[in-house]
């Protein structure tokens, strides 16, 4: 398994992480199994896969505890990624969805950063985080001070409960606001042959002041797999409703998209799946691709699309395919 440093931080995580959102459980994932997930991390990490990135939200501390659990007598081989600012804790913050009963906010205030922090070291059964992230901005009307915010992740650094900082969900004007104002080390957000506008400023405002990016959904729920067919529906209440590429007429495209790859991925020998992955990884050495293994059959495909390598002529006309292709949103 290759690696990469994460910004300039001198962490080294492989190119590849595993996202354990689907560890958590709850309704979106209501046939996770516990012991499933833990032999899953553990083969991930017999693979290389050294880096493992989750978040409080996910399972409301189910997927820390389950990674806390895998991790007994591994730690220290392993690159922790968690992080701040969806809160449930009381009613203060912005509101921002209701999950498993639970009304949870934004709030990146220090009061709540600091309670988050101790209660995610305890479930991870660890006494450091590799990489602190915020979730999500602050945003109005309990719009925290981004100096409030940087201050507080700046002194968990120091205090050695946090190695490093990032930031998801993020825009331009935010990353900039924590280079001038402390650090940025990774950026988190979605990307995926479907979902390409990190590549307008995003990309290359992170290649241009050494940030790594993180990208998460690199198979668009499950689009990007090749096995849904014209005529799958979303069942009620799927965590994918609303999405508009589940929705004609993205879906149909998209579909259209996925069946013109079929003679690249004849031609290299491996799944959809793989290729989605390694072609993420074609668009620079600095992005690191988040998968959300579940269970130890989905390890195989994401080992092999770290694994892929893509001549830039393949890459040019996976790109040329996606514009012919392609209705936007």
């Amino acid at each position: 398994m290759e690696h990469m440093e994460i910004g300039r931080s001198g962490i080294k995580a492989s190119v590849i992480t595993l996202g354990a959102m689907g560890i958590g459980g709850g309704f979106r994932y209501p046939d996770t199994d516990d012991q499933e997930s833990i032999r899953t991390i553990h083969a991930a990490l017999d693979a290389g896969i050294n880096m493992i990135d989750t978040a409080p939200v996910y399972g409301f501390g189910h997927s820390e505890e389950i990674i806390g659990k895998a991790l007994k007598g591994r730690r220290d081989s392993v690159v922790l990624s968690t992080k701040c600012g969806l809160w449930w804790g009381d009613d203060e913050g912005t509101y921002r969805f209701t999950w498993d009963g639970h009304a949870v906010k934004r709030n990146l205030s220090s009061r709540t950063i600091r309670i988050e922090v101790e209660e995610s070291l305890r479930r991870l059964n660890t006494d450091y985080i590799d990489v602190y992230y915020t979730h999500n901005p602050a945003m109005p009307p309990f719009n925290t001070p981004i100096e409030e915010t940087i201050g507080t992740l700046m002194d968990l650094k120091k205090e050695g409960k946090i190695v490093t900082i990032g930031a998801s969900n993020c825009d331009p004007h935010h990353i900039k606001s924590y280079l001038e104002l402390g650090e940025v080390s990774i950026v988190q957000r979605r990307y995926n042959m479907l979902a390409n506008d990190v590549e307008d400023e995003i990309l290359p405002l992170c290649e241009a002041n050494g940030i790594s990016f993180h990208a998460y959904s690199p198979l668009a729920n499950g689009l990007l797999t090749g096995k849904f067919g014209r005529d799958y529906q979303l069942p009620k209440g799927d965590s994918r409703e609303g999405d508009p590429w589940w929705e004609p007429p993205l879906y149909h495209s998209a579909l259209d998209f996925v069946e013109s790859l079929n003679a690249i991925r004849q031609q290299l020998g491996c799944s959809q799946s793989a290729l989605a992955i390694a072609y993420l990884r074609s668009k620079g050495e600095h992005i690191n691709v988040i998968c959300g293994i579940r269970t130890e059959k989905h390890l195989q495909e994401n080992v092999a699309g770290a694994k892929l390598k893509l001549s830039q002529d393949i890459v040019a006309e996976i790109d040329r395919l996606r514009a012919q292709r392609l209705v936007r949103s």
